[in-house]
């Protein structure tokens, strides 16, 4: 059913009905242990050694919670002393660390790091980082990219993917993401890198309003005896963003608007 036709009371509705898979909810629930998807890099990774919890540096933008849980999908165990790394796109779809950012591809975000952010599992393979909801960028659905080390083995590289009714709302109706002047081009149905991975449960937040903005949990399932592909681990690199599909993008605002569904937002 397409964005637009969903009202406003079936997309809340369906947001509170959604699993909040707590993430100590792993080592009880078998179902969740499963093997996260692998993906792609992407050509915007680096790692800026900070170890901290709150990655937004002030940053403008809808609050997420973000809580992940490492657990091996063989037992579904916890794994603890694992490192994750998480990085993402701000709310204008820039990556901070790079030049070739921005709908232009013509501003540049060299030495900033917001956005980025490692942290260690703890006895019950948990992290928790305080971000923004992920901006869209052409190309691309919105989407978290994460990283598991285990001791000096990088185990896994996946990314992980929000409701598109959601997204479609907040970029059309909250500043900063509606100044933009265009719409994303892509959602999850189209998104070759969700299709590519698999595009399954397993690569989808849980996600749920709270008291400052969204909680996103996701149980990532690891094989600790795997090791990364030599090649296909970074996908190819910043280029010019592709043309606007046929007929154009559309215009923001106007009948697709979706209604409130941001805590704070009249």
């Amino acid at each position: 059913m397409p964005v637009s036709t969903i009202s406003r009371r079936r997309i809340l509705t369906g947001l509170a009905a959604m699993p909040v898979a707590a993430p100590a909810l792993a080592a009880t629930r078998p179902d969740l242990c499963v093997l996260t998807p692998q993906a792609v890099e992407g050509p915007f990774y680096f790692d800026p050694a900070l170890q901290r919890a709150d990655i937004t540096e002030g940053r403008p933008g809808v609050r997420l919670r973000l809580a992940l849980q490492v657990v091996d999908a063989n037992g579904c165990v916890p794994v603890a002393g694992a490192r994750v790394d998480v990085w993402h796109a701000d709310a204008l779809g820039w990556y901070s660390g790079y030049a070739g950012q921005g709908d232009g591809r013509d501003s540049s975000t060299v030495g900033q790091t917001f956005l980025r952010g490692t942290q260690v599992t703890d006895a019950g393979g948990d992290v928790g980082f305080g971000t923004l909801y992920p901006g869209w960028y052409a190309g691309r659905t919105p989407h978290v990219h994460f990283k598991v080390i285990l001791g000096q083995a990088q185990v896994l590289t996946g990314q992980c993917y929000f409701p598109d009714a959601l997204s479609e709302f907040i970029y059309r109706e909250v500043a900063p993401y509606s100044g933009r002047g265009r719409v994303r081009d892509t959602s999850n149905r189209t998104d070759g890198v969700l299709a590519a991975s698999g595009g399954g449960f397993a690569s989808f937040v849980n996600i749920r309003e709270d008291e400052q903005g969204y909680l996103a949990t996701l149980v990532i399932g690891i094989d600790p005896a795997a090791r990364p592909a030599a090649d296909g681990r970074r996908g190819p690199p910043p280029g010019p963003p592709p043309g606007p599909p046929p007929g154009g993008m559309p215009p923001r605002g106007g009948a697709r608007s979706l209604g409130p569904l941001v805590p704070g937002v009249k």
